[in-house]
């Protein structure tokens, strides 16, 4: 499948320190706006494999923004992808650009 940018939102749309969902041919992504700019990840939560992890806590951890589970409390790395509290699990991070006030998601 060929990589895309999708237009997400405007930028002026997120709350900082908040997490919102864009559904993108299916499938949910996580969006968040942190004092360390804007992110995005998986919004399965691995190891509930339920779809919360926007709804999960933005925080910071080594100076680099995180979010963790509202479920199980994992604590994910919005940078790499990786659980910090349990390296058993993972998640899939993704580029995000801002472009005149809009925020684009790259997809794969």
């Amino acid at each position: 499948m060929a990589e895309n940018w999708v237009r997400i939102c405007a930028e002026s749309d997120l709350e900082e320190n908040w997490g919102e969902v864009a559904l993108v041919d299916g499938y949910q992504y996580a969006i968040y706006k942190t004092k360390h700019g804007i992110f995005a990840g998986d919004h399965l939560d691995p190891h509930s494999q339920a779809l919360v992890l926007a709804r999960g806590i933005v925080g910071e951890k080594n100076g680099n923004p995180t979010i963790t589970s509202p479920l199980y409390k994992e604590v994910y790395d919005l940078t790499t992808g990786e659980c910090v509290s349990d390296p058993s699990y993972s998640i899939k991070v993704y580029p995000v650009e801002v472009r005149d006030g809009d925020v684009y998601l790259k997809t794969a």
